[in-house]
């Protein structure tokens, strides 16, 4: 027998000789129902160990100098393209007129043909077909009195039709169908205006904005800015044979990056997160129509920042600060799944340019003031809150081991308490019938 150390008497699991043990069948029973039951919660704790959770959370946004992209996709079935405009301005003084990087337009057959696409173009400056290649290399083409438009193919030149509508713009001076314009009248711009008159159009793509309150808005006609005035030349929409509305569906609008379906699926099975219900584009699939055509829509969005972060988020993101270099349609995307995007609520306005009141809907107290210029208007303000979409795991990696000790301790405790009662039971039946007999 080994000899007594001083930890002898500090041994709180004293042992049993293996003769003193007695095994039975109901303790073999509970054992393996004992195993069962500890290898069922084990795995229940493990599987809820790498569960990961999504933590929503609320927080002043204190990001500065931050830019967003505009992703949009709106048709317009009674205007075509030669007479849509895109622009985009904001309170810090920026206005982006006549947008072109980024945004394709889609000319579409008239209503009456079913409205099939016919054309798509991305716009860009000095596209290849509006160079004058075959004209002389030292041409020089007249700007009619306006100052030559700062980005014109050739210096202080107005080489196409485009170029001189840019430089009537910039001059504030309407523009009409291109007659006695050389460069018009060589690229046929008014038998073109008047080929595309029945026709609709679609426009789509992206637009880089400053994360400040602002609007953009598609309407007729070249746009300039007079003094502290943004004026569209309205002459080629009003003076045509063909009646243009702004009727227009809008397929797609959303401000950053989409949330992908596959996250939920990853992390949700088939089940839908929280967080994926929220993040809808309230605007998608909305119809407007309208017989005027002097016609306003105008919708007024509050936009949430709101930040999807996954689990390790913290190596990358970093990155997020440096990410303003991007391409069109990438803004706001990490490597690592980490999405900076936005929410948005909307309400909408429609009224008529002639003024009037809304008797026709019952409303006659409510009157519309007179002016305006027709066409769709997003403006849309910036909260400053910010919602942030953390994955995070419910325990640690401790917590997982401090759970599956206590099934183990906790399952084998109850097991040997029924195994006493079923043995002592036995015992004591036992003991009966050898006295009854």
């Amino acid at each position: 027998m080994a000899a007594k150390s001083r930890f002898t008497k500090l041994d709180a699991f004293t042992k049993t000789v293996e003769d003193a043990r007695i095994r039975t069948t109901s303790g073999g029973i509970v054992t393996i129902v004992s195993l069962i039951v500890v290898f069922f919660l084990a795995w229940g704790e493990w599987q809820d160990y790498r569960r990961i959770e999504i933590h929503p959370e609320l927080i002043v946004d204190k990001g500065r100098g931050e830019r967003m992209e505009i992703h949009l996709n709106v048709s317009f079935p009674r205007v075509p393209c030669e007479l849509l405009t895109l622009d985009v301005m904001d309170v810090s003084g920026e206005q982006q007129h006549g947008v072109q990087h980024g945004v394709v337009k889609t000319r579409l057959r008239p209503l009456s043909e079913g409205g099939g696409v016919i054309e798509a173009k991305a716009l860009a400056l000095h596209a290849r077909d509006e160079e004058a290649a075959h004209l002389d290399p030292n041409y020089c083409g007249p700007c009619y009195g306006a100052a030559p438009p700062v980005h014109a193919q050739k210096p202080n030149c107005c080489q196409t039709c485009d170029e001189v509508k840019e430089a009537y713009a910039a001059q504030a001076w309407a523009f009409g169908r291109g007659e006695g314009i050389e460069q018009c009248e060589r690229e046929h711009y008014a038998e073109k205006l008047d080929e595309q008159r029945n026709e609709g159009c679609r426009i789509e793509g992206n637009v880089r904005v400053n994360k400040v309150i602002g609007n953009f808005h598609i309407a007729p006609g070249k746009s300039f800015s007079n003094g502290n005035m943004h004026v569209h030349d309205l002459k080629n929409y009003w003076d045509t044979p063909v009646k243009h509305t702004f009727t227009h569906e809008i397929h797609h609008l959303r401000f950053g990056p989409q949330l992908p379906d596959g996250l939920a699926k990853k992390l949700g099975k088939n089940k839908a997160l929280p967080w994926t219900n929220h993040h809808v584009n309230p605007l998608d699939n909305t119809h407007q129509e309208t017989d005027d055509v002097n016609y306003n829509f105008m919708y007024f969005i509050k936009i949430v920042p709101t930040s999807y972060l996954p689990l390790g988020w913290e190596k990358t993101w970093q990155g997020f600060k440096d990410q303003h270099h991007k391409e069109l349609g990438s803004f706001g995307q990490s490597a690592d799944g980490s999405l900076e995007t936005h929410q948005y609520s909307v309400t909408s306005h429609r009224r008529s340019l002639s003024g009037g009141d809304d008797g026709s809907e019952g409303h006659k107290e409510r009157l519309h003031a007179k002016g305006g210029i027709p066409g769709v208007f997003f403006s849309y303000d910036i909260s400053p809150m910010k919602v942030i979409n953390r994955e995070e795991r419910p325990k640690s990696f401790l917590g997982f081991l401090a759970g599956l000790c206590a099934i183990v301790g906790g399952t084998l405790t109850v097991a040997a308490a029924v195994d006493r009662a079923l043995f002592e039971g036995g015992m004591k039946l036992k003991k009966l019938r050898s006295k009854d007999l």
